[in-house]
């Protein structure tokens, strides 16, 4: 309730100073022709190639979001959360930080830097890509405020089908007959739990239902957005809010919500002629409150008839002694109606948890502070300038927590004059009370950050364009947790580097770049910690060279740029001192040879190798960007081949002898494993107008695969190497439908993997030696880990008159994944699913699609195999938005200069071959629809 106050109280608080507000727009032609690039900006046309920039501040006037990195994806070809199938590094103006930390409304551009020549100056941390996220700067005009508010449901759009108690008791009773063991259940249960006579005593739990879950939850948030300034000093500054609840009503959970408050105020500063300043201030503060009780995981494997989580008092004997002892002195009366159920093996519940065990407040606390200078050096030499900043960001997290002990019942049900009755109680736990909170778990970041660079940028003769940039660059982020939570590190995370970039062009069209960092890495030995990283570039802007213009008139600008890059890093050197053997004082016992005594002894846990190193990001690319029919179609293409060499492995199958590994090991890490990745991304936009309608298309993509091209292994069989395979290759087996009879079983290979019985899945033997087993498992297809063979995304904008209409999506095809959840993979007590109505019996053989249900653990079914196999191809269509601009007119001498408003739609379907599989989450909250209302005010 204290949440939704202050939620109110911002509101009501912001309205006054609105009020007081004009506005005025100003454009910034030159800014808008500039592209962010490591360390800098270049004009658009001399941008050469892998790099790809988003205005995030334009696209929110069409498509309004919270997370600074949404539809980015379908802007821009080879990103799709990972560059060209590898991790990024995400900076927030020029600092490593999460992109949750920066709301979309703060931000101006995003740029995904994704050829290593893009990416050279930022060392080791930023060798798999980088995404630029630069926020908002204040402007040299009068103050104007844009404020912003929104309304929207979370909506799920499905929930997984669990079987009720009766159909689940009858299939374990199956299960029972398959295994040859007695029934677990009797007919009068399951009768019983079927007519529903008796919900307490014969409970069929569904936590799907409307008496635990919410319909859609809330999300609410607004915004304010100041701009102004001088020529002396500008100012941007944003304070936002944003308020949701929870899906769960049941118990304790109807509390909970999630209240986010922050602030963002950027300033510029103009000291002298010569000499600008800056600094920038965030602050995130987020308390969350959540009641105790893992609801989603025991949604997902508490069987509907395992105990009733609620006892009525009502239907027991009060006569009894123990039962109404019990009773009187329990702490928790639910309701005035209830005590809590369970039984021995379920001694604290999930009813018990949400109504009586307390909740957890966790709160979190960002701080970020950036501050620098930029100076004119033009009085040494023209064309020179110095910037520098400084960076320390705090996270603070830390949970508050309220925690009571309660007892369960179980209870001895009898039928006394036709009523079901309960007539003995059996107690479990203890009530406890507590009067105060406590302090969980914690933790703690610090991260600093600075960088200090040289510019010279200077023409000659007008047409050669000379520039360069020395610069220096390093971070270092130290993190505590509390001694329960994992603890604090002992290295901070660190990346230190220098570098230089050199570029020239003759008169905008011959480009040549040369971009060069030291590196320097604490996890290799001394004397091989640091190394350079060199990269290349070449470019041709063909389209402006006269004769192509006269050729191809319809082409109003064409670039071609081809890069070879070497970058050392330590990313894939997973921890500190691996070039370090060390010994266990206590490796192994051994016994004197006199047979009466024995000892300890040293033993060798792993060998020494100082001569580790660097791993390496070998890549050539060539990219190609073009422009044609005056804007009407803009084209960036790259491919790009890269060779990760130098992965490390100990060398135990090919390297070293056997003898290297055995009692103890002598095996040291070295460099030798290799990874291949190429592909092919696009990015293709076209705008066209069609008398008042403006139409703007925009579809990106890339073409990827991946290559294990070297690796320290020896396989029995040839197709078992893992090398000259895809990175996320999947390894499984060949199924070849359902065991019919015993004499199936019989008459086909060994299978090795636990007691097969008819319905069971039979698999291939791919080496035919008579044997199932690990052995005969082929590669089936690539996973998509880091991208599936080919991504794409797609944007469309409609504008007529005042209305913008705007779609986006994005897609996938090419990848594999199993059907290996637990809602797919029964066994022993598993919650059974609706697959299980599937299942193999005599009868169902020629049409089952389940294998026969089991007791036990199951394990030669429940192995990835063509059976579970789906093709993960999907399409989704990410967001529909449509925005009305409202006439300016009727704005004329009002405080208010203009209003929009806008409805959108995220996430309404999804295409996939299996859409049920793809839309259904398993163990936790589901997935969900997403419908907003929004209005946008200018003063």
């Amino acid at each position: 309730m204290n949440n939704k106050i202050l939620y109110i109280a911002f509101v009501l608080a912001m309205a006054p100073a609105l009020s007081r507000a004009q506005a005025q727009t100003v454009a910034d032609s030159t800014a808008a022709q500039q592209v962010h690039v490591a360390f800098g900006k270049v004009n658009k046309s001399d941008l050469l190639g892998g790099v790809n920039e988003v205005n995030v501040a334009d696209l929110l006037k069409k498509d309004y979001h919270a997370y600074s990195l949404d539809g980015i994806s379908t802007m821009v070809g080879g990103y799709n959360g990972s560059i060209w199938g590898q991790s990024p590094l995400v900076l927030i103006d020029g600092v490593p930080r999460d992109a949750s930390e920066v709301d979309a409304t703060e931000v101006e551009t995003v740029t995904v830097l994704k050829a290593a020549s893009a990416v050279a100056l930022y060392g080791s941390r930023g060798s798999k890509g980088v995404v630029l996220i630069t926020t908002k700067r204040g402007k040299a005009q009068r103050l104007t405020i844009e404020a912003r508010a929104n309304a929207g449901l979370y909506v799920p759009k499905r929930y997984p089908h669990y079987l009720g108690a009766a159909e689940y008791m009858s299939l374990y009773n199956e299960a029972c007959d398959n295994d040859g063991i007695a029934h677990q259940y009797s007919d009068a249960d399951i009768y019983n739990t079927a007519a529903g006579t008796n919900p307490y005593r014969y409970p069929d739990m569904n936590f799907y239902s409307s008496d635990y879950l919410r319909k859609a939850t809330l999300r609410t948030d607004a915004t304010a957005e100041i701009t102004g300034g001088n020529q002396r000093a500008t100012y941007y500054a944003n304070f936002g809010m944003t308020y949701n609840n929870g899906l769960i009503k049941y118990g304790g959970h109807h509390k909970d919500d999630n209240l986010n408050f922050r602030v963002r105020a950027n300033i510029d500063m103009t000291i002298t002629s010569w000499l600008k300043a800056f600094a920038n201030v965030g602050v995130h503060i987020n308390n969350a409150y959540t009641y105790r009780g893992d609801f989603w995981g025991a949604a997902a494997n508490l069987r509907p008839n395992w105990y009733s989580g609620l006892l009525p008092l009502d239907m027991m004997d009060m006569n009894n002694e123990n039962v109404s002892n019990l009773v009187s002195t329990s702490n928790h009366i639910i309701n005035g109606k209830y005590i809590l159920g369970g039984n021995t093996v379920n001694q604290t519940t999930l009813f018990g948890d949400m109504l009586a065990a307390g909740y957890v407040k966790d709160k979190r606390r960002n701080f970020l502070f950036d501050v620098g200078v930029n100076a004119d050096l033009g009085m040494i030499t023209p064309g020179l300038s110095f910037k520098s900043a400084f960076s320390v960001d705090y996270y603070d997290y830390y949970s508050e927590g309220y925690k009571e002990g309660y007892a369960v019942y179980e209870p001895v049900w009898a039928n006394m004059n036709g009523k079901d009755m309960i007539i003995d109680l059996k107690q479990y736990g203890k009530d406890s009370r507590s009067a105060s909170e406590y302090v969980g778990s914690s933790t703690y970041y610090q991260t600093m950050t600075f960088r200090t660079q040289f510019d010279y940028n200077r023409t000659f003769g007008k047409v050669h364009n000379v520039g360069a940039t020395l610069m220096g660059w390093g971070y270092q982020r130290q993190n505590s947790n509390d001694s329960s939570h994992s603890g604090s590190s002992y290295h901070r995370t660190t990346n230190v580097n220098a570098g230089l970039r050199a570029t020239y062009n003759y008169n905008h069209l011959y480009y040549a770049e040369f971009d060069g960092a030291l590196v320097h890495s604490a996890k290799l030995a001394p004397g091989h910690r640091n190394a350079f990283s060199p990269s290349a570039t070449l470019g041709w802007r063909f389209g402006q060279e006269k004769w192509f213009k006269n050729a191809l008139p319809f082409v109003d600008d064409a670039k071609i740029d081809a890069s070879y890059s070497v970058l050392n890093q330590d990313l894939d050197i997973s921890d500190y001192y691996m070039y370090k053997g060390y010994y266990d004082n206590k490796g192994g016992w051994y016994q004197w040879e006199d047979a009466s005594q024995g000892g300890f002894c040293n033993t060798s846990k792993r060998g020494t190798n100082t001569d580790l190193g660097f791993v390496k990001r070998k890549e050539w690319r060539i990219g190609l960007d073009a422009s044609l029919w005056n804007g009407l179609l803009t084209v960036d293409m790259n491919y790009f081949h890269q060779l990760t060499d130098g992965l490390l492995t100990q060398g135990a199958s090919t390297v070293y002898p056997a003898w290297f590994n055995g009692n103890g090991s002598f095996l040291p890490y070295l460099n030798y494993n290799q990874d291949q990745r190429s592909g092919f991304d696009f990015t293709v936009k076209a705008d066209k107008h069609f008398g008042k309608l403006e139409a703007i298309l925009g579809i990106s993509g890339m073409v990827y695969s991946s290559n294990a091209k070297r690796r320290d292994e020896v396989w029995s069989e040839d197709y078992l190497y893992r090398q000259g395979h895809a990175l996320d290759a999947q390894w499984a087996y060949v199924c070849e439908g359902f065991f019919n009879d015993e004499a199936d079983i019989e008459n086909h290979a060994k299978q090795t993997f636990g007691e097969v019985k008819p319905g069971d899945l039979k698999y291939k033997d791919i080496n035919n030696d008579g044997v199932i087993d690990s052995k005969d498992q082929i590669d089936l297809g690539k996973a998509g880990w880091g991208a599936t063979p080919f991504v794409y995304g797609f944007n469309l904008t409609l504008k007529y008159n005042r209305f913008t209409f705007y779609v986006d999506g994005t897609g996938n095809m090419g990848g594999i994944g199993f059907k290996n959840s637990s809602y797919y993979w029964l066994k022993g007590t598993s919650k059974y699913t609706a697959v299980a109505r599937g299942r193999w019996t005599p009868e169902t053989a020629a049409t089952a699609t389940y294998p026969r249900l089991t007791t036990k653990d199951n394990s030669n079914n429940l192995r990835n195999s063509t059976f579970w196999l789906k093709s993960t191809d999907r399409f989704d269509l990410g967001r529909v938005q449509l925005t009305y601009d409202l006439p300016d007119n009727w704005f004329t001498g009002k405080v208010v200069s203009g209003m929009s408003i806008y409805a959108l739609a995220e996430g309404l379907f999804t295409i996939s071959t299996d859409k049920v599989w793809r839309e259904t989450a398993v163990g936790g909250a589901p997935y969900n629809r997403f419908y907003n209302l929004g209005v946008k005010l200018s003063f």
